[in-house]
């Protein structure tokens, strides 16, 4: 079994490191308005890591905090990845805009929804519990699984996909 992913608050300047950890399966609140006191305190009042590309906010949170060294995304995933020993399982159950679950859903449910060639050519479709996005493996799943290879050369290795 997986161990559970670490739940995190990212600051404004780590949005795309936020939508890649959710895609992994990571419980990451994101507001890309938020100030920085109240993202501290969500993350001391939630248990959860603020990540932050700010040396002070990070020094503030102390324990509850850590400074993301790098300043571009394949190279603050690895990072933050190794750091907090995460299992990456792609589309692990996180809506990859909201943060909300990701649930499976009967295909009849999104008949509607979704491209018609798409609601023929596919079984398995999954939606937020949130926001209500759908979801279904496409293109898009070879594209993040040879972007998150190129990042950990081991992915696909031991890492197991949803």
């Amino acid at each position: 079994m997986d161990k559970p992913c670490n739940r995190f608050v990212a600051d404004v300047m780590l949005g795309r490191l936020a939508r890649w950890l959710r895609l992994l399966g990571c419980d990451v609140f994101y507001d890309r308005h938020g100030e920085d006191s109240p993202l501290l305190a969500r993350a001391i009042s939630e248990q959860r890591i603020l990540l932050t590309r700010d040396n002070e906010l990070a020094s503030r949170a102390r324990g509850s905090g850590y400074f993301v060294e790098s300043q571009e995304i394949r190279e603050q995933l690895a990072e933050v990845i190794t750091k907090f020993d995460i299992e990456p399982v792609l589309y692990g159950g996180r809506c990859s805009e909201c943060n909300g679950a990701v649930v499976d859903v009967p295909k009849e449910t999104v008949r509607s929804e979704v491209p018609g060639y798409t609601f023929l050519t596919h079984e398995r479709f999954r939606r937020c519990s949130n926001c209500g996005r759908i979801y279904w493996e496409g293109s898009h799943r070879e594209l993040a699984i040879a972007e998150l290879k190129a990042i950990l050369p081991d992915f696909g290795k031991k890492h197991y996909e949803d």
